[in-house]
């Protein structure tokens, strides 16, 4: 196991948080939301976010964007260049630039994308490859922008169950770097993609539907300590078989709308 490795995220605060539109299976409108209990849940991540040792950046939340506490949506950042995103579903659209000037204030080298994707919402970094999905939200194309932007080769892999929609909601990098180790849902790709990740990545953590339902793919790891949704009990305990240190925090609020964890954290890559 190699050790931890500081990291540095950025969150936007769940101030206008609610669910009153549907853009995946989870998002139910007539359920209610508890705005406070969301923030309170919120807070406790990325305090234990903090007590990791990792450094917090946060972007300031918007009136009418509901879904900017999913920041990970909002780019993918390698390299010292911050990608940006550029949304699906018109309702989230205008966080794009939200991000994007955050970025350019940071002093943050940008691209502005030509094609439609949702930053690391579907791009994953092993460390050697940029592991993409699509299916649902992020095109193809895409995989072909983010590979000359960065020079990175990127592999593509085909999402097919609507639940999960995001490559995040089905797959996790564990470790990075030669020896990578990830974990993944099989029932979320397509057949040949399913191959594709057995041969390249034997090592993985498999994870069953009843992990995935849970958000327990939805997590974040700095090669050591995991932070998951505490409901994932079942994926917190195959996490441990392989030598990683569960983190639980309780995230049900948030997951309302269709996210957990490492929807709400987008890493910063220098």
């Amino acid at each position: 196991m190699t050790h931890p490795r500081s990291r540095a995220y950025l969150l936007c605060p769940p101030t206008y948080f609610e669910v009153n539109y549907r853009i995946n299976p989870w998002m139910d409108p007539t359920t209610p939301v508890d705005t406070e209990l969301a923030g309170k849940q919120w807070q406790r991540l990325r305090e234990t976010l903090a007590e990791l040792g990792h450094t917090i950046h946060e972007l300031p939340p918007a009136p009418d964007l509901p879904d900017m506490v999913y920041a990970a949506n909002g780019g993918f950042v390698l390299d010292g260049i911050a990608y940006g995103a550029r949304f699906r579903h018109p309702q989230r659209a205008a966080e794009a630039d939200h991000h994007l000037r955050w970025y350019e204030q940071q002093g943050w080298r940008t691209h502005q994308p030509a094609e439609v994707n949702e930053g690391e919402g579907d791009f994953a970094w092993t460390g050697e490859v940029i592991l993409a999905g699509y299916g649902f939200r992020t095109d193809p194309a895409a995989h072909r922008e983010v590979q000359e932007v960065f020079g990175r080769p990127v592999l593509s892999l085909q999402l097919v169950d609507p639940r999960f929609y995001h490559l995040d909601t089905a797959l996790a990098v564990l470790r990075e770097g030669d020896a990578a180790q990830l974990a993944y849902y099989p029932g979320a790709f397509s057949p040949g993609s399913q191959r594709v990740l057995h041969r390249l990545f034997p090592n993985a953590v498999v994870a069953d539907e009843v992990d995935a339902a849970a958000f327990g793919l939805n997590l974040v790891s700095d090669g050591e300590r995991v932070v998951l949704n505490a409901e994932a009990s079942g994926m917190a305990a195959k996490l441990a078989a392989a030598g990683y240190q569960p983190m639980p925090v309780e995230l049900s609020e948030l997951k309302k709308g269709g996210g957990s964890v490492k929807c709400c954290i987008l890493e910063l890559r220098r």
